[in-house]
Formats: C-alpha cells, sequence, structure tokens
C-alpha cells in the first residue's frame, strides 16, 4: 500500500509541475499530509530515480522541468513483480542469442531503477537463482536473429535445410508462423511453399537463411497452428484424441512419479504395494518409449499392447549391444 501512495504523491507533484503551480515540499507534505522530510525524500526520488528534469526556482519557491517533454514512466511495479523480472531473465538462458538478454537485462535494470526505492543488483541475485538445461541444440545466432525478425515484420525466408533422415540439404522458401522451444530444441513452424502445407524446421538443421520476396499464399483452410503443435510436438496430446498408455511404476519410483505431471488430464491410481498407475492419451509412440525405458525395471507397460510390443523389441535390441 505504502508503494501505492508513494506513487500517488509522485503523479500529483508532476500534475503540479505540468500545470505551471511549481509544487515544493512543503505543499507536497502538506497536500498528504506527510512530513516535510518524506515530501523532499519523494522529490529527490523523483529527480535522481524517475529521472525527471527538476529545477529549483528560487522566486516562486517551487520547480518546473527543464523539459517540458518529460513524463513519469507509465509503469509502477511491486517488489514481487520486480523480483519476478528478474527471475524471467534467468529463463531466457536457452534463447541463443546474446543481443536479446543483453536487451532485456537493460530493460530489467532500468524498470528497477525507476521502480524501488533501493537500487537491486541484478547480478547479485541472478547468481542465487539458477536454471540449468541439458541436451539442447547449437543453434547460429544469426539464424535466430532472422527467424525472429520474418516473425515480427511478417517477412518470408529462404532456407537451405538439412535433413539428418535423408542425410541431404534442400532448399525452400517459407512463411514462419510460430517460433517453439521444445526440450532444448528451437524449430520454425512454417507454411512451407515447396509442400503447401505446414511444416516444422528445427533451427539447428537451417544450414543457410535469408529474406525471400517470394510471395506465398496461405489456403484459408490450412491447419491451425495451435492445433498443429499440439498432434506434431511432445510426448503427451493435449487434444485428448491420442491413444490411453496405462504405466505401472514401482513403489521405489511411486513418490517421483507423484510429483510430474505428463498431462493435465492424467489419471493416477495408487495400489496397497505403494506402486501406481499413470494414465494419459499419446500422440504417437516414438518420445514414450525413451521415457519408458529410462525408468528400467521400474516401470511396466500394461496397455495398449502394440506399444507393449514395441518396448519388448526395444529391450531385445538393447540385448545384443551387451553380448
Amino acid at each position: 500500500m505504502s508503494k501505492k501512495l508513494a506513487f500517488e504523491r509522485y503523479y500529483w507533484f508532476h500534475n503540479q509541475i505540468k500545470a505551471g503551480k511549481f509544487p515544493n515540499s512543503k505543499t507536497l507534505a502538506i497536500k498528504f499530509e506527510i512530513s516535510q522530510k518524506q515530501a523532499q525524500r519523494d522529490v529527490e526520488f523523483i529527480r535522481d530515480r524517475l529521472n525527471a528534469p527538476l529545477i529549483y526556482d528560487k522566486k516562486r519557491r517551487g520547480y518546473y522541468y527543464e523539459s517540458e517533454n518529460y513524463e513519469l514512466p507509465p509503469l509502477w511495479l511491486k517488489e514481487d513483480d520486480l523480483i519476478s523480472l528478474i527471475i524471467s531473465y534467468n529463463l531466457t538462458k536457452s534463447i541463443p542469442d546474446k543481443h536479446i538478454k543483453k536487451s532485456l537485462y537493460n530493460i530489467i535494470q532500468s524498470i528497477i531503477n525507476k521502480n524501488s526505492n533501493k537500487r537491486i543488483n541484478i547480478s547479485d541475485f541472478l547468481s542465487k537463482v539458477s536454471v540449468k538445461h541439458i541436451e539442447y541444440y547449437r543453434i547460429d545466432e544469426s539464424i535466430f536473429q532472422k527467424v525472429i525478425q520474418s516473425l515480427y515484420y511478417d517477412q518470408n525466408l529462404k532456407i537451405e535445410y538439412y535433413s539428418p533422415h535423408k542425410k541431404e540439404k534442400s532448399e525452400r522458401v517459407i512463411k514462419p508462423l510460430h517460433l517453439l522451444c521444445y526440450m532444448g530444441r528451437w524449430h520454425v513452424i512454417a507454411y512451407c511453399n515447396t509442400r503447401k502445407d505446414l511444416r516444422t524446421f528445427a533451427l539447428s538443421r537451417i544450414k543457410k537463411i535469408k529474406i525471400s520476396d517470394i510471395k506465398i499464399y496461405i489456403p484459408e483452410d490450412i491447419q491451425d497452428v495451435s492445433d498443429y503443435i499440439n498432434k506434431t510436438f511432445g510426448l503427451i496430446s493435449n487434444n485428448n484424441k491420442g491413444t490411453d498408455v496405462c504405466l505401472e511404476f514401482s513403489a521405489e519410483v511411486a513418490d517421483w512419479i507423484k510429483e510430474q505431471i505428463w498431462h493435465e488430464a492424467q489419471i493416477i491410481t495408487e495400489k496397497e504395494d505403494g506402486s501406481v498407475c499413470l494414465i494419459f492419451p499419446v500422440t504417437d509412440f516414438l518420445e514414450l518409449k525413451g521415457e519408458i525405458l529410462k525408468y528400467g525395471s521400474a516401470v511396466k507397460v500394461v496397455y495398449p499392447e502394440e506399444l507393449k510390443e514395441e518396448i519388448k523389441k526395444e529391450i531385445e535390441k538393447m540385448k545384443k549391444n551387451y553380448i
């Protein structure tokens, strides 16, 4: 509440100056029934922290702005909001663009300076909060910047794309529609002018990129990007139209499983022996198999049978590596 009241005082003082009334600490103290010392601290805060070009006129015994164009910053944040901003900076570590991160850092520092009665050292606070990423993919910074630019300015791109499955490169003209970071890998969802449909391009596989003047006409009945992402990405189906899977986890790992959210509609059932059954829908089995195998003997597939068979086959292949 005190922050809000202080902000009201700043704005009153600011508006008095704009109206040519030459306010001072005494008039501010009288208006808000505060001590003149507090009022003087408010004036100093407006001058030093909000960068107001305050000039004191001795004849009029009040303040005016050296520049009539000055306005108070429109944003005023609570302490919790400021902390959230600082923590959010740490979450940008997966962005492969040092210029964006530097810009965000400067913006946050500027906001903090203008919204806090005391200076907060971002670097010191950031050293107390960490975010670690593993298995993320290297991306050329210039490629990331071009994709961001194309999304912002609604531009088309000509790219040279490498497919590790076919072991070959191809040239495509695409219209970027959405940028997605999924499990450490950045993807651009775009309309491909060659395939005449939505396609996914991993930024780590784009070898060359440039803005293209070629016009692309996207059909009106093209699939919604959100639906495309739900069906294309993820271990779990977000539209509840996938295949239901039931996994039984042993008591040794049950507590860990109960802490996890695999799907917003998942069902967890605890058994008398301490084990748990987890039921959820999936889009396909490709990523799911890897998740199942990493739990080793602590998990088994209850259903569907098709998934059971795929896990059995994978285990048989793994055995051959240790013969």
